[in-house]
């Protein structure tokens, strides 16, 4: 009777097995006549499907549930539930035995579902239907709690993109359409407004506009920008209105890459994980030839319990599910991690470079000093004047004046007319008088003569990386507003947070003069800094350093960081920066600052440990069910127990990341 059941087993799975290759080659036949009557191009019948949802595993684990019982009923209570729990049992073990044809006849190796199938098969044929029943009933519930863990997971990251635009409008036979950013096509015309972020990268078919480029080159200085000219992703348009040929499609999109990006977060391996599968793949054939050998000494039974004890499957549930949580976890804190590993690589980094333009500065500068060059206004008339003249204006310069003209309670005129010289300044009528505001370079095209007593406060401007608006009426300048470098708020507690989690080695590398990146090193505690470096030399130093042994973590923002950010060990990005800087970055820091960081190195701490916890405990209890069966003559039902506790607990640490993102709700 008890060989009765895995007859049954066997039996109907090889006959399902025929009957499906019986009708696969029938198909193929039909398919070769219809091809040579028909030059119509066939659609091939060999589709990669995907793997099991989390509702299957759903489906498949209610039924193991009531097999369970089922099986216990039989075994202890009832006899006579033989047949239905026979039938019960072949159903739901199909899946397994699946995954087994596919080891032994595709990948050509015995593995954990080789083993599980015939430790199976042995637990029925010796009447252990309850054990079996466990057997399978673990099988499912790792696997359901991996799917729904993945499936969270990939919302989760793809809800971190909720706040990016998706919708572009495109002209179309002379009307402007809405269409989602994923339908461009090659070639087609995206109109950008202004105040409008360019969502593609191409070339200017109509139109003039002044366009802030800092997400390319760090600087907040706009450009102007005409027919012809190139224009890139998440640059910002301040005035103007434009209409720009799209170059790029399809898998360039930067949708398509978001998709290949959370592909790779969902499903990445660390080593630790892989360390273990591989450990666990080794053990099996040690184990089978164990539970083989010792046939004679513990018997069946004891030779079922022995071939329990490989934990493959196991180790690469809870890794897999402790790394997905991790995930979750990161995403939730507006981490997006594009390459998993670089969270495992983040446990080794012992040296962190900083771009400082865009990366430790904001976007928008400080407001320094105010010059007054005409003893006939003061100060306040002089910012009173400069604000009244950019308030129209989106650009971080005008920004920053407007934000110190609030700040000193100034009332701003209204201005009657406007002219913008794009990319030099501008220029406002106010009460018959000519107002001229912008750079050295807008002044001396516009014959404004530049006072000596303002030559070296220029040098000395220029010297500490800073820079002057000028400000001028009619022909005269009197006056001009110092702009100064506006370091991220966030930046010295994220190094003294990065000296605390064994961070050896922080550094600063700029292109910007030698004074000003010294004095930012020093004001926030580096201990290097690296000035007036090319792009290509930022990749060069990078290497040299891990020539000296370092792991080094490279945090930037911008176009010309994009081969230092494909050096290193480890390369983080901001979200609005250059789509070159995003797309190369290992990690993006969504919320666009700095203030996450640290919290990305806690985050692969916590990852090692807990992947270390999950492989020890699912060794030990392999080792425990090992001695018990040699020393207490477990059997087959006890070493179930024994196991599925472990793997109980396992389960329990890899969702453990989990209780961080329910503290906070709490404290709400």
């Amino acid at each position: 009777m008890f060989l009765l059941d895995g007859g049954i087993l066997l039996g109907t799975y090889f006959g399902v097995r025929l009957i499906e290759k019986y009708r696969k080659s029938g198909k193929n036949s039909k398919n070769k006549v219809s091809s040579k009557k028909s030059s119509q191009p066939m659609i091939s019948d060999k589709q990669n499907l995907p793997g099991p949802t989390e509702k299957q595993f759903n489906h498949y684990l209610k039924l193991s549930t009531v097999s369970v019982g089922v099986a216990a009923t039989r075994q202890f209570f009832l006899p006579s539930l033989g047949l239905f729990n026979a039938v019960l049992f072949t159903y739901i073990a199909f899946p397994m035995l699946r995954e087994s044809e596919k080891s032994l006849l595709q990948n050509r190796k015995i593995n954990g579902y080789v083993l599980e199938t015939l430790l199976t098969v042995l637990a029925l044929s010796q009447g252990q239907y309850f054990a079996a029943a466990m057997v399978l009933w673990s099988y499912y519930l790792g696997h359901k709690i991996l799917a729904k863990t993945e499936d969270h997971s990939k919302k989760t990251l793809t809800a971190v993109f909720a706040q990016q635009p998706n919708f572009v409008w495109v002209l179309k036979d002379g009307v402007e359409i809405e269409v989602p950013l994923s339908k461009l096509k090659i070639n087609d015309i995206v109109v950008v407004n202004t105040g409008e972020v360019v969502p593609i990268d191409g070339t200017i078919v109509k139109g003039i506009a002044l366009i802030d480029q800092r997400a390319l080159t760090g600087e907040s200085q706009p450009a102007d920008k005409g027919m012809g000219d190139t224009i890139f992703a998440s640059t910002l348009l301040i005035s103007g209105r434009i209409f720009v040929k799209v170059e790029k499609t399809g898998q360039d999109t930067t949708v398509a890459k978001i998709g290949q990006f959370l592909a790779q977060s969902a499903y990445f391996k660390t080593n630790l994980q892989s360390k273990g599968e591989e450990l666990a793949d080794k053990t099996v054939n040690p184990i089978l030839g164990l539970g083989l050998l010792t046939l004679p000494w513990v018997g069946p039974y004891g030779m079922a319990a022995v071939l329990y004890c490989s934990f493959g499957n196991v180790i690469r549930v809870l890794s897999s599910l402790g790394t997905l949580n991790f995930l979750t976890v990161a995403a939730r804190q507006g981490i997006l991690v594009k390459d998993g590993r670089a969270i495992e690589y983040l446990n080794e980094v012992d040296t962190v470079l900083f771009d400082k333009t865009g990366t430790l500065t904001k976007e928008e500068p400080e407001i320094g000093q105010v010059i007054v060059c005409d003893n006939q206004y003061q100060a306040d008339e002089v910012l009173q004047y400069a604000a009244a003249a950019e308030r129209k204006l989106a650009h971080p310069i005008a920004r920053a004046i407007l934000k110190k003209a609030s700040r000193s309670n100034l009332i701003l005129p209204d201005i009657g007319d406007a002219q913008y010289q794009m990319g030099y300044g501008i220029t406002v009528i106010l009460k018959n008088q000519v107002i001229r505001v912008g750079s050295l370079r807008f002044m001396t095209m516009e014959n404004i003569v530049i006072p000596q007593s303002l030559d070296a406060l220029l040098t000395k401007t220029h010297d500490e990386g800073h820079s002057l608006v000028m400000v001028a009426i009619d022909d005269r300048l009197i006056g001009a507003i110092e702009l100064q470098a506006s370091v991220r708020p966030e930046i010295k507690s994220i190094v003294a947070g990065l000296r605390r989690r064994g961070i050896k080695h922080l550094a600063i590398v700029s292109g910007d003069h030698q004074q000003p990146t010294q004095k930012l090193a020093e004001t926030l505690g580096m201990d290097d800094y690296f000035y007036e470096i090319l792009p290509e030399q930022k990749a060069e130093i990078i290497e040299k350093l891990q020539q000296q042994g370092r792991k080094v973590c490279f945090v930037g923002d911008g176009i010309n960081d994009a081969i230092a950010l494909k050096k290193a060990n480890v390369s983080v990005s901001l979200n609005g920066a250059t789509t070159i800087a995003t797309d190369m970055a290992q990690v993006v820091l969504m919320n666009g600052t700095l203030s996450h960081l640290c919290d990305l190195f806690d985050i692969s701490r916590d990852l090692n440990k807990n992947l270390h916890y999950s492989l020890l405990t699912t060794v030990m209890s392999s080792v425990v069910n090992l001695s018990g069966i040699f020393l207490f003559h477990f059997g087959l039902l006890s070493v179930v127990l024994v196991a599925n506790t472990a793997t109980a607990i396992g389960v329990s640490n890899a969702m453990s990341p989990l209780l961080k993102l329910e503290k906070p709700n709490k404290k709400r």
